[in-house]
């Protein structure tokens, strides 16, 4: 079970969500926290590699950008829309 921890920064986000989207959203993290690869979830690193930063969908338009602390922990950096979470400085 992976465990998930949060920024202030995606909670503001989230918050910010349409509430059909924060419910996908949790369905979604359920499934991240059970197997992170889960094949629904579409999990990809993203470019640049060196910055060890990944993403999920919660549906076909918003994504959740984390980052592994280790094997069995992550932090959620920030979630959005995918066009936007693309450009996501992190």
């Amino acid at each position: 079970m992976i465990e998930v921890l949060i920024t202030e920064e995606f909670e503001k986000q989230y918050r910010k969500l349409p509430l059909s989207i924060q419910k996908k959203a949790e369905k979604k993290e359920q499934i991240f926290r059970q197997n992170p690869f889960y094949p629904s979830l579409c999990a990809e690193k993203l470019e640049p590699k060196s910055k060890e930063a990944w993403s999920f969908r919660i549906d076909r338009e918003y994504r959740i950008l984390f980052r592994y602390l280790n094997s069995n922990k992550v932090i959620f950096l920030a979630c959005g829309h995918h066009n936007w979470i693309y450009r996501y400085r992190f």
